[in-house]
């Protein structure tokens, strides 16, 4: 991290870059047809709305006691020249089930300063560090609730009805950014985040929230050109650093876009293991394809020393005038790291393209046989959702079933609930949103892992399209 000077020397570069880039904004031309992540599925919504009478098809499991929340970018007033998917103000998704019954849903964008100023609302309290648009993921961390961005803002916690927001480092803990995927260590109820920050190019951080929600480290990791670092994994041994080569683009940045990373092919890929307790010093940088990693299913250590990690990957990512994901997934692949020999190993699992693969995650950073993807479209110009079907992956058996939702039915990404907390591996059900384009409805779907090809258990019917976000969870 730099010195007070350097940070300060940074900060005056940075006003008087975002103030030609605001003056460049003004100028850019929406494109032909209008952006695409402005118009049909990925329309925003306008309203938050409260909703208690809702249909049901099927029989919720009675097991089943909490909410299913799902975050994503809902710009209030987007400038659709400059506008990014990626950056879109953030809103969350609540479903209320209890005792078998759907007891309610509710939509409330994060309250920050842009969003408060334009529908007349006190912004949400509390610091802020960089930019405090939140709309990523959104997860429980000992027992409270946060919504997660990269690159920059804090953490903003919710309470149950999603009205109390506040920005919120951890009761001051966290010193710089966090990331939108920090990852629970099953055996000793750590969180674990690999985070950088758009301000800082050349430091990125290892962070870990302890089991009571405290911040416990916050080791800094040289690196170059500012690579974005949306995922990490842990195994026992090691937190795993993905640094690759999307990067902080500067030209893009003054240019007037409203997102600032693009490929850059001097980057050299690489993966990074880090001793959990470890220092820079101490990371062993294993050189990797060219390629890009948004989301990692799990990760493990191999009895002979190496480390497993399986990943939805890509040759390319963000290439110029980029308005969201523009490369077709090339499939579930596996990683295999070799800490003595610095290499990776690369085998595909399944080269249909697909994304947002989850895991049960009781077994995240152990050994572990099941995993759930959700399709993707074959071509880029789909818009990342398009398809129609869910995959689960038995990594045991080298077999893959599918789900298919119908035509003119798009789900996102799906999260596996355990049945009871002491379940066998995949014995639960996976929840998630279908939008109903033909209809313009969204379902909130559950699905007995068990069955997976067969019917859902259980339909949650919301009488308006949802539009995609990213992430979502079930809090108990």
């Amino acid at each position: 991290m730099g010195s007070p000077i350097e940070t300060l020397i940074r900060k005056t570069v940075t006003t008087g870059v975002n103030v030609l880039a605001e003056f460049n904004r003004k100028r850019l031309r929406e494109p032909v047809g209008g952006n695409p992540f402005l118009h049909g599925i990925h329309a925003p919504m306008t309203e938050e709305l409260t909703l208690t009478d809702l249909t049901v098809t099927g029989t919720i499991p009675s097991g089943l006691n909490g909410q299913y929340l799902r975050i994503g970018p809902n710009p209030v007033a987007a400038h659709p020249a400059s506008y990014h998917w990626f950056m879109g103000d953030g809103m969350i998704h609540a479903l209320a089930i209890a005792g078998g019954r759907a007891t309610g849903y509710r939509n409330r964008w994060i309250r920050s300063d842009a969003v408060a100023k334009a529908r007349g609302l006190a912004p949400a309290p509390g610091p802020r560090h960089n930019f405090d648009t939140v709309n990523t993921n959104v997860v429980d961390i000992a027992g409270r609730t946060f919504a997660l961005v990269e690159a920059g803002s804090y953490p903003v916690e919710l309470d149950v009805t999603l009205e109390h927001q506040a920005y919120n480092p951890f009761d001051g803990g966290l010193k710089g950014s966090f990331s939108a995927h920090p990852h629970r260590d099953p055996r000793t109820g750590e969180h674990h985040a690999i985070c950088y920050d758009a301000f800082d190019p050349e430091t990125i951080r290892h962070v870990v929230v302890d089991a009571a929600g405290r911040v416990t480290r916050e080791e800094p990791i040289a690196v170059e050109h500012g690579p974005m670092i949306h995922d990490c994994a842990i195994t026992d041994r090691f937190a795993i650093i993905l640094d690759m080569p999307c990067t902080f683009s500067v030209k893009t940045l003054i240019a007037g876009h409203g997102f600032p990373y693009r490929w850059n092919p001097a980057h050299p890929p690489r993966i990074g293991l880090m001793p959990r307790h470890g220092t820079q010093e101490d990371v062993i940088w294993c050189d990797v394809a060219p390629g890009y990693v948004f989301h990692v299913a799990n990760a493990y250590d191999a009895p002979d020393g190496r480390v497993v990690m399986d990943v939805c990957a890509y040759d390319t990512m963000f290439g110029e005038g980029a308005r969201g994901p523009d490369a077709r997934p090339r499939g579930l692949e596996r990683w295999t790291i070799d800490p003595l020999g610095k290499s990776v190993a690369i085998t595909t699992i399944d080269a249909a393209p697909q994304e947002f693969p989850r895991a049960d995650e009781r077994f995240f950073g152990q050994p572990y046989r099941y995993a759930w993807s959700m399709a993707t479209p074959t071509v880029p110009e789909a818009r990342v959702v398009g398809a129609t079907r869910l995959y689960a992956h038995d990594l045991a058996m080298g077999t893959r079933q599918v789900h298919d939702f119908g035509a003119d039915r798009h789900p996102g990404e799906f999260v596996f609930v355990p049945e009871t907390p002491d379940a066998p591996e995949g014995h639960g059900w996976l929840i998630g949103l279908v939008v109903d384009m033909a209809q313009q409805t969204t379902d909130c779907v559950i699905i007995d892992a068990r069955d997976f090809e067969g019917a859902p258990v259980a339909v949650i019917h919301l009488p308006h399209r949802v539009p995609p976000g990213f992430h979502g969870n079930w809090i108990a």
